[in-house]
């Protein structure tokens, strides 16, 4: 009942400007809730939990083999992180991947540190092979799926690499699985394998606060959830409206832990008009 209503909303509404895009996708999120299921890493539960809750959607950490099949097909999106991998958690995201698929949820993939080892690399694949609808990584990790390669310079989460340097590398892989593939960075890039968004929202100070990739990937999940049949804006839109929040937190903040709190403020309490005069998107 609930996905019925959202996808009649969804039809209703006509392609828009980018702001009010933006703030469409938000709305959708705050109006329905979307049950979003999230696989990730014990560094970033509680952000991730956090920023789901203050876009008003309702996050749900399980990672348990035995519980996917009942609970997954609840979900209206599925958010599967690579962070602290182990053997013995691949077979569930493997297994809620499938489930996913099988039941028509959007899930988004994001490969953290994708490039960092074989073991790790060839997981992300192994989960690459089955189509995320949306795959979120940084230049390093779009760029090691796009290689299917160690990368032997690499620094693990932290990118060495600009997002700019992995749009080609990006469309390739969106071209090869179907999906849409977004590069964070100072400047984030979306694309379908044909079209290319540029989002230009964001502050530096991102960058060190551990986990706010993950948690950009869990708010992608939830605008992709409530307007899965454009996915392109909505991953434009999270992204954006995340960078939007991180700027208004900024104003406030003294530092990264200070940021932290105040992006997800920003984040709750964020208005129309401060939306539609801040964000920014663009095409490539």
């Amino acid at each position: 009942m609930e996905e019925n209503k959202i996808t009649n909303i969804i039809k209703e509404t006509p392609l828009l400007e980018w702001p009010q895009q933006a703030w469409t996708n938000l709305q959708l999120v705050r109006q329905n809730s979307p049950l979003i299921q999230c696989i990730t890493n014990f560094v970033s539960m509680d952000f991730m939990a956090n920023t789901l809750l203050s876009a008003g959607a309702s996050p749900a950490m399980i990672h348990s083999i035995d519980e996917i099949p009942e609970f997954t097909p609840k979900t209206l999106g599925v958010c599967i992180n690579a962070g602290t991998l182990t053997p013995d958690w691949l077979p569930a995201m493997m297994l809620a991947a499938q489930v996913a698929n099988q039941f028509k949820k959007p899930w988004v993939l994001d490969p953290v540190a994708a490039g960092g080892s074989s073991f790790r690399l060839n997981a992300c694949l192994d989960l690459l092979a089955l189509r995320p609808s949306v795959v979120r990584g940084n230049g390093s990790e779009i760029l090691a799926l796009f290689k299917g390669s160690v990368d032997s310079n690499s620094k693990g989460v932290d990118s060495v690499h600009g997002s700019s340097d992995a749009v080609e590398a990006a469309k390739s892989l969106a071209q090869q699985l179907g999906s849409v593939v977004a590069v964070s960075g100072a400047v984030d890039f979306i694309t379908d394998g044909d079209r290319v968004v540029c989002v230009h929202n964001g502050v530096p100070m991102l960058q060190k606060i551990t986990a706010s990739g993950c948690s950009v990937s869990a708010l992608i999940t939830a605008f992709v959830a409530v307007d899965p049949s454009h996915a392109v804006e909505a991953t434009a839109s999270a992204l954006a409206i995340f960078g939007v929040a991180s700027e208004i937190g900024m104003d406030m903040a003294k530092g990264p832990a200070s940021l932290r709190t105040q992006l997800i403020d920003s984040l709750y309490g964020l208005d129309e008009a401060t939306a539609l005069g801040r964000v920014r998107i663009s095409h490539f």
